[in-house]
């Protein structure tokens, strides 16, 4: 791990945030693969959006987390806890975290400069990065990291606006480091004009083989019962489902925590199609019975139009696992214990 030259934050963070970063880093293993990238990025570009997008349950909240606690000055903002998911949130904590920079820069006035400055959109928060900007020595940076973006609410915000109104351009020194979960192109949220980098934890097999081999051992030296091992696979990458299955009581449930969390993932699919609901739902049930299936034979065994397929599988996009067979797009649910809980769901039912 490496400490770059960057700002420091003397309050430190929010507690809430404090208790996401304390209880994410516990049991912390790996990921340097992550953070060397992270790394070559800050020192290649002299500011920039760095992105990294991965299932869910793979560990990138854990991975911020983890970074924000070995760097100083960095600041954090979650979007996952309750309430936080809103721009006016956003602007709101992440001010208070900047205006406190700008102080410890000696920018006396910085409050009345916001004063006169529009809160509600993105001149308020690059006004705030462009005084910080100003200010920086030629070795230091300010990064912002983002935890969390697919969970944004953009309703309430004007069509077309970046997420949390992000700035399009930022001014040198200064990075933005994003997580999210896997998107379409086109459906990013985000419309901008500097630098910028994507990490797809997807393309890093081995990597993530390893680090989950690294976590288990951690574990097993703190005594974790040998036997908790036995459901887990060789191949296994989701650091969600390790967790909560080496610390069930019981493996033949689900741990509650493992159980709303794939809840919660079925109640966001079903929201998201609800005006396919009948469509949607056999399309599940092609996927809890098959693996790894084109879009052409899921229509063919449908016996309905590719495109309305389609739609369907853009809306849960964030779920799905894509893997090019050929020329061809393979669809499959994330994760095997994700489809085993869904099945368990729908027998339940009948």
């Amino acid at each position: 791990m490496f400490n770059n030259t960057n700002l420091t934050n003397l309050r430190g963070y929010p507690p809430e945030f404090q208790q996401i970063i304390t209880a994410k880093n516990h049991n912390f293993v790996g990921r340097e693969f992550v953070f060397s990238a992270i790394n070559s990025f800050l020192h290649q570009y002299d500011r920039g959006y760095f992105t990294i997008i991965g299932e869910p349950g793979i560990g990138k909240s854990a991975i911020i987390a983890h970074y924000v606690s070995q760097n100083t000055g960095i600041v954090y903002y979650n979007v996952e806890i309750p309430g936080k998911n809103y721009v006016e949130e956003f602007l709101t904590n992440i001010s208070t975290q900047l205006i406190e920079i700008t102080q410890n820069q000696g920018s006396e006035n910085i409050i009345d400069d916001l004063t006169d400055s529009t809160i509600d959109n993105s001149s308020f928060l690059s006004l705030l990065l462009q005084q910080i900007s100003d200010k920086l020595h030629p070795e230091q940076r300010l990064i912002i990291t983002i935890d969390g973006c697919d969970r944004i609410d953009i309703n309430n915000q004007p069509r077309g606006s970046n997420l949390f109104y992000l700035p399009r351009y930022l001014p040198e020194k200064v990075y933005f480091i994003l997580t999210r979960r896997p998107f379409l192109s086109d459906k990013s949220g985000l419309l901008i004009e500097t630098p910028s980098q994507f990490l797809a934890l997807a393309n890093y097999t081995e990597q993530n083989r390893a680090d989950i081999q690294e976590y288990i051992n951690h574990l097993l030296s703190q005594n974790i019962n040998h036997q908790l091992l036995t459901p887990i696979d060789n191949d296994e990458v989701n650091f969600m489902y390790v967790s909560e299955i080496l610390t069930a009581i019981n493996n033949n449930i689900y741990p509650e925590n493992l159980q709303l969390y794939y809840q919660n993932h079925l109640n966001k699919m079903n929201l998201t199609t609800s005006e396919q609901q009948t469509m949607a739902l056999q399309v599940l049930n092609i996927f809890i019975q098959e693996q790894s299936l084109s879009l052409e034979r899921i229509a063919e065994r449908l016996d309905e139009d590719e495109y309305d397929i389609k739609v369907i599988l853009d809306k849960w996009r964030e779920f799905l696992h894509l893997e090019k067979i050929g020329e061809e797009i393979n669809y499959n649910l994330y994760h095997a214990s994700f489809r085993d809980w869904l099945k368990q769901q729908i027998e339940a039912k009948c």
